[in-house]
């Protein structure tokens, strides 16, 4: 099981960034798809949760996130997105996918993102 995230990087506030998260070794589909971001000193905080299809396919952001960042998935690719606009310093963490159903759990390496000018 795997999961790849990429899109990281430095940005100026009120730039924009889309991390991506290929997934491999599991069915995709058939798991609910998170984003995680932990920024040092702080807890990890849940930005983003899709659920399957199964479970409606919706899609669920943290209040800090609404408007700002969109989730979404492509089945066909085992890839989950997340592209955040509008940037702010504290949104400077590091990024994680995780995959989960019922008994499993599968969590990313995580991909930096710094906001900073």
């Amino acid at each position: 099981v795997q999961l790849v995230e990429s899109g990281g990087g430095l940005v100026q506030p009120g730039g924009s960034l889309r991390l991506s998260c290929v997934a491999s070794g599991f069915t995709f589909s058939d798991y609910d798809m998170s984003w995680y971001r932990l920024a040092p000193g702080k807890e990890r905080e849940l930005v983003t949760l899709i659920t399957r299809a199964s479970a409606g396919g919706t899609t669920h952001y943290a209040d800090s996130m609404k408007g700002r960042f969109t989730a979404s998935r492509d089945n066909a690719k085992n890839t989950v997105y997340l592209q955040m606009n509008s940037l702010k310093p504290e949104d400077t963490a590091v990024y994680s996918c995780n995959a989960r159903r019922t008994f499993y759990n599968y969590w990313g390496q995580g991909t930096q993102v710094t906001v900073s000018s």
